[in-house]
């Protein structure tokens, strides 16, 4: 199968393109500068003559705070971008593989969000991920929604390695202990992304580690099988002036994955201890 990846050099896209390759699929990179997705009608026309039978829409602006300040830029990106990918694979004819996110919920749940919950995104990241779902189902029907959490991966920059540069210079870290969600592996994501294409099982799905945490108990945790000294105190978000409000909970519902492709995904802790394994950050 030709497979066309937008964000291919980001952190997911960089272990999804060498996975789908392994599986003996032909993949076209797309990345700025060379391709930029806001450029509508010359992104849909190269789209086109590559003639590819899915696209993973990856490319995204991610940095939430970062879209709290420059909302031109992430409304340009996020929503501008993912209508261009949806014409493009509208008129290629291909599938439309788009990753969007639990931030496009509230958080005011008290039990893990499912597919048809209503969205009511707190910050304009989630906004701008929202409109991105509702132009996807709007212009094409071939399409594959997939909303994740809280990510980490090898590729790119994210809580974990912070935690651990952080947990070598202090000796104490204050993490906020009321948001939780489904911290997720992006090479434990990737294998069930690659299930979406050809499935022709069309809609949203929730998919994420299983098990859930607060930003604290996921730091201490890193801390611990690190082996690191560094206290890891519990705080609440109200401590911190940030420019984008978090959702309390988001938890995400993976069953309709789960029974629609018959693939789970491993626990957080046993995610984090293979990506700490890599990182050579074990405790022995």
């Amino acid at each position: 199968m030709r497979i066309l990846v937008t964000g291919a050099r980001g952190m997911l896209g960089r272990d999804l393109c060498p996975f789908l390759r392994d599986k003996g699929h032909e993949v076209i990179e797309w990345d700025l500068p060379q391709q930029d997705i806001t450029e509508v009608t010359p992104t849909i026309a190269e789209a086109v003559k590559m003639k590819p039978a899915a696209i993973y829409h990856l490319a995204a602006v991610t940095d939430v705070d970062g879209c709290e300040k420059n909302r031109a830029e992430a409304y340009k990106v996020n929503t501008l971008g993912t209508w261009t990918m949806a014409l493009a694979a509208r008129d290629s004819k291909a599938e439309l593989v788009y990753i969007s996110t639990d931030y496009v919920f509230d958080g005011a749940k008290k039990n893990p969000y499912l597919e048809n919950d209503k969205p009511n995104p707190l910050n304009y990241y989630g906004s701008t991920k929202l409109l991105g779902e509702q132009t996807v189902m709007r212009d094409i029907k071939n399409f594959y929604i997939c909303r994740t959490s809280w990510l980490f991966g090898a590729h790119g920059r994210n809580f974990v390695d912070t935690i651990l540069k952080a947990a070598r210079e202090k000796p104490a870290l204050d993490v906020v202990d009321d948001q939780e969600g489904s911290p997720t592996f992006t090479q434990d994501l990737v294998p069930a992304l690659a299930l979406l294409p050809g499935s022709k099982k069309y809609g949203i799905y929730n998919v994420s580690n299983a098990g859930t945490c607060t930003w604290f108990k996921f730091a201490r945790e890193i801390v611990r099988l690190a082996g690191l000294e560094a206290e890891v105190r519990p705080t609440t978000s109200d401590k911190y002036l940030r420019p984008a409000r978090r959702p309390a909970y988001s938890v995400l519902d993976n069953w309709y994955f789960q029974s629609r492709f018959d693939y789970r995904l491993r626990t957080w802790q046993e995610a984090l201890h293979e990506f700490l394994k890599q990182r050579g950050a074990l405790k022995d």
